[in-house]
């Protein structure tokens, strides 16, 4: 970053049972920050680990300030870690690297220079991959599906090496396992994406805590992506329109029998008239589900956090 501004930055690390890796990672962090970053904080998210990675982060709070730790009472997963860090940061850049190695800290100051080339979130491209095929593979499908789907052309959308302006993290949501697809919320609301080639080693430490039903759990998550940025209208709205259909279709197919009760001809059941009826009973089932989601979603915006977490950033 040298003849660049320098930056407030906040590098939030999600951290579950990755005990061997987090004292060799803070040392690389903050050699790296102290250098290129005009303030510096380390938001380590506990992620409710069941081996000494807790207490490693508190021995590294102790003796550095700049050290700040959420600590969740069990395990979330990533994203609902990632929110929560996201609610905390302070920095101008956010940053987001995974705690296990994998990823170089000493690529983000190019990355939040390319950040100052117009972008407001930069995602990290793992091109050569030190992973094996069972997960290269199925990885190179979700990344090709969602870039389809999503019209976000990245080629690594769950690199965990990520740079944010500070906008980004306190206007998007991650819940569930969305952070796979937080450049398509980002890029959702407006907000430019950019993508670097990054470099990426063998785990060292620990082992991979994601299995095989993370491809199959990415695809419907995606569909649920697809939903929540595509639709320009409320819930009741999406579902009222489908309900719509159903009902005008029903209602025709019956008019038109009773037209005919109204004309003298006798009432026969037929199965024209019982599609009818189906599906006026099909649309009242939709609507009613566009009703339910519409409250849902909005007891949901007056809900808090329902994780149980302590937090030490004083």
């Amino acid at each position: 970053m040298e003849n660049a501004r320098r930056y407030s930055v906040t590098v939030i690390i999600p951290t579950y049972n990755e005990e061997g890796s987090l004292e060799e990672l803070y040392r690389r962090l903050t050699t790296m920050l102290e250098e290129s970053a005009s303030a510096h904080e380390l938001l380590f998210i506990d992620d409710g680990s069941t081996d000494s990675s807790l207490q490693i982060i508190r021995k590294l709070r102790e003796n550095d300030r700049r050290v700040k730790i959420i600590s969740f009472s069990r395990n979330y997963g990533k994203s609902p870690a990632l929110d929560e860090g996201f609610k905390a940061a302070k920095g101008e850049i956010v940053v987001t690297i995974d705690a296990d190695l994998q990823d170089n800290p000493g690529e983000i100051p190019a990355m939040i220079a390319k950040l100052d080339e117009g972008y407001d979130l930069v995602s990290g491209w793992k091109r050569d991959r030190k992973d094996p095929i069972t997960k290269t593979w199925p990885s190179k499908l979700f990344n090709f599906v969602t870039s389809a789907a999503s019209g976000i052309k990245l080629h690594d959308f769950n690199c965990g090496l990520k740079a944010y302006r500070r906008d980004v993290v306190k206007r998007i949501r991650v819940y569930g396992e969305l952070h796979r697809f937080i450049p398509v919320l980002a890029g959702w609301e407006g907000f430019r994406i950019g993508e670097m080639k990054v470099s990426h080693f063998e785990r060292k430490y620990g082992r991979s805590k994601y299995g095989a039903s993370r491809l199959l759990n990415g695809m419907f998550d995606l569909m649920t992506v697809m939903f929540i940025t595509r639709r320009s209208t409320t819930p009741l709205h999406f579902f009222g329109r489908i309900a719509f259909f159903f009902f005008a279709a029903g209602g025709l197919i019956n008019l038109y029998f009773f037209m005919q009760w109204i004309m003298g001809e006798g009432l026969h059941v037929r199965p024209l008239m019982v599609l009818g009826l189906i599906m006026i009973v099909i649309a009242i089932q939709i609507g009613s589900i566009g009703l339910l989601a519409e409250m849902f979603s909005s007891s949901l915006e007056r809900t808090f956090s329902f994780r149980e977490y302590e937090i030490d950033d004083q």
